[in-house]
């Protein structure tokens, strides 16, 4: 199975997308998140509470986290499988033009090896044309062969790449949420910890973009904060 998996993944490719969704998706996510979380953090020093009860903020999230599940779950899968149903019919239209050309190119050995024949009166070229005929029949086998692992494959990949998709977002959102199940009543300090825990993430995540791309780490690090800070700014302007 494995052996499988990996041969999908030399054809398809889809390591590189997967990865590229998980980190693009577990990102928003979180920046999700975050937003939730500053209106809940917000609305504390607004009514002078002291405290906000950690089920709601918990209840809240989950709400949003399984919510770009299922959109990145079904959006996902229903991108891919159309962008597999183009690359197949551009593929049956490509194995027809080859298939109709190769006929073509044999009809015409045919008639020029039954010119000869004639001429020459002694040679038969019959067993030689019929063993072209059944090397024409292992080479259209081996193409609907190789074709079919192909469909096998990009059907693996959708799969794969439309979990990825949808979990991505789905962590980023939970993740956050850690420090409200150890209280019940969530205080200023429960949402210092959550926005540490996004920092984190998006400082790791940052590096491992820059590990990929060999690029500047620090580069893309500040990349991703800037969308962290402004999403706080932003935030505080509107719901302040």
């Amino acid at each position: 199975m494995i052996k499988k998996i990996k041969t999908y993944a030399k054809i398809t490719d889809f390591g590189s997308i997967a990865r590229r969704y998980f980190i693009n998706n577990f990102y928003d996510g979180m920046l999700t998140i975050l937003g939730i979380l500053l209106g809940f953090f917000i609305l504390i020093f607004k009514e002078g509470q002291q405290t906000v009860d950690s089920h709601i903020v918990i209840l809240t999230g989950f709400a949003t986290s399984i919510s770009m599940l299922m959109s990145g779950l079904s959006g996902s899968y229903i991108s891919e499988k159309a962008e597999q149903k183009r690359s197949k019919a551009e593929l049956d239209k490509a194995m027809v033009i080859i298939k109709e050309k190769k006929e073509k190119e044999e009809e015409d050995k045919l008639l020029e090896e039954k010119e000869i024949e004639k001429a020459m009166l002694t040679v038969n070229f019959h067993d030689k044309n019929r063993r072209k005929k059944l090397n024409l029949k292992k080479s259209n086998k081996k193409r609907r062969k190789a074709k079919t692992l192909q469909e096998k494959a990009e059907r693996i990949a959708s799969i794969i790449v439309s979990l990825v998709n949808g979990c991505a977002p789905f962590l980023g959102g939970i993740v956050p949420l850690i420090p409200f199940f150890f209280t019940k009543k969530a205080g200023f300090n429960f949402f210092i910890f959550s926005f540490l825990i996004i920092f984190i993430c998006i400082v790791l995540l940052g590096i491992f973009v820059g590990f990929i791309s060999r690029e500047s780490l620090w580069k893309n690090v500040l990349k991703m904060l800037a969308a962290f800070g402004l999403t706080i700014i932003v935030s505080i302007l509107l719901l302040g």
